[in-house]
């Protein structure tokens, strides 16, 4: 890709790309309207919900277990693609990395990966192809405030926002005190991060979560402005966005459920299939998932605010999509192709 061939998401766009290639893909981003959000990891094999080592205190080694049953064998990229497609939607974004460490791609940074697992298969890779062949974005989301696994990670004595489950004695995983270094981590973020910007092809964004953390204490020891700078650099179409906001140079605000803050940007409402605020899968409240017509309901309150929605599902263990979910996602889609967005003529 050079700077005068667009990304195959940004078709139709070419001309500003040429001449302003963030522009172009903001414009695209206001367009776009509607997303799929992947919830897709270790937790999704234990299948109750994302954050069973923070809110069960599970010992770092005893959690990285699941890894040995992590299979992803019915993770089919060109699959899921189709259904976003289908589902009326213009990209996709994925869980990288989420709040315990696991890796979804091929990484130098650490051996907590897909690849290492009994999957032994690169899943951003896989994925980052099937959309770049049918003309989808691409997102990653990576967990940057909180990680429970790095011994470098952030601590609970220096920073609020759940950044480490609150063992009763110091999980033997995380360096003691005298060798803790914050560095060393936020030095691995920006690694990892370089991977995913180098090793895909053309990327949508980076969806940063875990803002909690930096927001409540110094937020400059994270090294935001260096981070975003070097996205920036490496891919100059890719944006940013870290939830609400850290730095306020982010491209876009990702608030959970409903928009509150000023609109000061473009805004992506983030929501989930499941109930009770549950973004991995649980095969036992899979069958509380909501509707189609709740489904347009929220696509309506999110056009009323001129913000896009990024619609949650969490694949099963198996990497496959549920088929309630996959059966709600259509069914929106189609009213979409007869009807349109939500307050549109």
């Amino acid at each position: 890709m050079t700077a005068t061939h667009a990304p195959s998401y940004l078709k139709g766009y070419e001309q500003r790309y040429r001449i302003d290639p963030r522009g172009a893909a903001l414009a695209w981003f206001k367009d776009a309207k509607y997303g799929l959000f992947l919830h897709y990891g270790l937790y999704s094999v234990d299948a109750r919900h994302e954050w069973i080592q923070y809110l069960e205190r599970i010992p770092v080694a005893e959690y990285a277990k699941l890894m040995d049953r992590f299979t992803a064998d019915r993770f089919d990229a060109g699959y899921i693609c189709d259904l976003t497609i289908d589902a009326g939607m213009k990209y996709i974004n994925i869980t990288t990395r989420h709040h315990d460490s696991f890796c979804l791609f091929e990484t130098k940074q650490t051996p907590f990966n897909s690849v290492n697992s009994p999957a032994h298969r690169d899943l951003i890779a896989e994925l980052a192809e099937a959309c770049r062949g049918r003309g989808l974005g691409l997102f990653f989301y990576y967990s940057h405030g909180r990680d429970w696994r790095h011994p470098h990670g952030p601590r609970n004595e220096d920073w609020g926002g759940a950044p480490r489950p609150k063992y009763d004695t110091p999980d033997p995983a995380y360096a003691p005190d005298h060798d803790y270094d914050l560095g060393k981590y936020v030095d691995f973020v920006a690694a990892q991060i370089r991977e995913l910007l180098t090793q895909y092809g053309p990327v949508a964004g980076i969806w940063l979560d875990g803002r909690g953390v930096p927001m409540s204490g110094d937020w400059s020891k994270f090294k935001l402005t260096e981070l975003y700078a070097m996205i920036r650099e490496l891919q100059p179409q890719c944006l940013i966005s870290y939830k609400e906001g850290v730095t306020g140079t982010e491209d876009f605000r990702a608030p959970e459920y409903k928009a509150t803050e000023a609109d000061d940007k473009p805004i992506e409402i983030c929501a989930t299939l499941f109930p009770d605020k549950l973004w991995g899968y649980s095969s036992e409240l899979v069958h509380q998932s909501k509707t189609a017509d709740e489904v347009w309901d929220m696509i309506a309150r999110a056009r009323e605010r001129n913000a896009n929605l990024l619609l949650n599902t969490g694949p099963c263990g198996d990497g496959s999509i549920h088929p309630i979910h996959d059966r709600v996602l259509r069914e929106v889609g189609a009213r979409l192709r007869k009807k349109g967005f939500p307050g549109e003529k």
